[in-house]
């Protein structure tokens, strides 16, 4: 007869230790790739993007209905159906687009 407080160790089978290493590996794996997602978005999310400048100055009389900023560039359209290009510092048009209804 076996005594009660010496358990019987028993060789586990192949398949169960192989099964163990393979779920220690997928949550190894697991972890190291949520450091890496997580580092990805910190480092994606901290870059500062373009400027926004402080304050644009649009020409007597013009109405703004959407603006777009560029590198070194802001494009209004404006209401009465233009594209303006003004240098983001001084606000100055650099070019001016005329759009024309589709015919």
């Amino acid at each position: 007869m076996t005594d009660p407080s010496q358990p019987e160790l028993q060789e586990e089978p192949p398949q169960l230790k192989f099964l163990r290493r393979l779920v220690t590996t997928l949550t190894a794996v697991m972890i190291g790739g949520l450091v890496v997602v997580i580092t990805l978005l910190v480092i994606r999310l901290s870059d500062d993007g373009p400027s926004f400048p402080g304050q644009i100055t649009l020409p007597e009389g013009v109405t703004a209905q959407a603006i777009t900023f560029g590198t070194g560039w802001v494009a209004v359209v404006t209401a009465d159906q233009r594209i303006l290009i003004l240098d983001p510092e001084t606000s100055a048009i650099r070019q001016e687009i005329d759009l024309k209804p589709a015919q």
